[in-house]
């Protein structure tokens, strides 16, 4: 198969390469760097399992490289939860806009399959928790949220009109190696300037699911290759939560600290936007056959303990 993915070079997208690569698929990655780096995928390209173009999915240039393709992982997007507040247009253009590019390019060379990630975050402050990929109302919270949902009904609107074949999956907090951003990193560095204080966003009680990303990338592609269109959706989380106070503590500890002070900015939001509860049903992927491996602690500490070899 002939897979093109969008923000190949970031966190989650550099992992995803890697399980293509692996099951021997050809691979095409798209990415700008504006958030990723090349050096996650260095191995791939030096070694010529892969294909590379710096490209801008808002500029033209890199339509043509659909001629052929099977399916597009389109991962490309602005992350920034926090941020997208500051910056609407910018996180409304990066995630709605680039989207429709790539489904116009994705109809225009005859490409009939996408797989989109999207998130929890869709969902808002969910009175249903667990809560199941059918929940309404589907009230978004943060711009990033909002122009997740807005891609989700542009990519349904292009697969049931143009008969292309569509996955979307809505992730929870994803972590692990190669992250640089939320808020194990966040802590990680914050301990690492200054060990004997830790500040906290919010009052530290907020709770959510966890999942590393070696696992959320074979939960997606045993859902794409378990599953047909024209439209599907799926959650990908952990079955538990873990609340932020915890996480701190997990951190520390694995930095070596055992004696901070965590200074709380107050509040049951860590940002505008912030969901203080959230954990995602996963029972429509479970019956595919899928579980996860490791709870939310678990996996909190085993990101915890790879993000600190990284950086200390």
């Amino acid at each position: 198969m002939f897979s093109i993915v969008t923000g190949g070079a970031g966190f989650i997208g550099s992992h995803l390469v890697d399980a293509l690569v692996d099951q021997g698929d050809r691979v095409l990655v798209i990415d700008s760097l504006r958030t990723g780096d090349l050096a996650h995928i260095k191995g791939h390209l030096d070694a010529g399992r892969i294909d590379y173009l710096h490209a801008d999915l808002l500029e033209d240039g890199w339509q043509e490289r659909f001629t052929g393709v099977d399916r597009v992982y389109h991962l490309a997007a602005d992350p920034d939860v926090r941020g997208s507040a500051a910056t609407p247009t910018d996180v409304y253009e990066n995630n709605v806009s680039a989207t429709v590019r790539v489904l116009e390019a994705m109809r225009t060379h005859g490409v009939r399959e996408i797989v989109f990630t999207s998130t929890s975050t869709v969902y808002g402050e969910a009175s249903v928790i667990p809560t199941p990929e059918d929940y309404s109302p589907m009230e978004p919270i943060s711009v990033y949220a909002g122009s997740k949902l807005a891609a989700e009904a542009m990519i349904s609107s292009y697969a049931h009109t143009y008969g292309m074949k569509a996955w979307v999956f809505r992730f929870a907090n994803i972590i692990g190696e190669r992250s640089n951003h939320g808020v194990i990193w966040d802590f990680a560095h914050k301990l690492k300037a200054n060990p004997t204080e830790l500040e906290i966003l919010g009052d530290g009680r907020q709770i959510k699911s966890y999942l590393l990303v070696s696992e959320c990338v074979a939960a997606l592609l045993h859902a794409v290759a378990a599953t047909d269109g024209p439209f599907a959706c799926f959650n990908i989380g952990s079955e538990d939560w873990i609340d932020v106070t915890t996480i701190a503590r997990i951190v520390a500890g694995e930095m070596g600290i055992s004696d901070v002070h965590f200074r709380y900015t107050g509040g049951n939001r860590g940002w505008v936007g912030d969901v203080p509860r959230m954990q995602l049903a996963v029972e429509k992927l479970r019956v595919t056959g899928w579980r996860a491996g490791a709870g939310s602690e678990k996996s909190v500490r085993q990101a915890a303990r790879a993000l600190v070899r990284e950086i200390c």
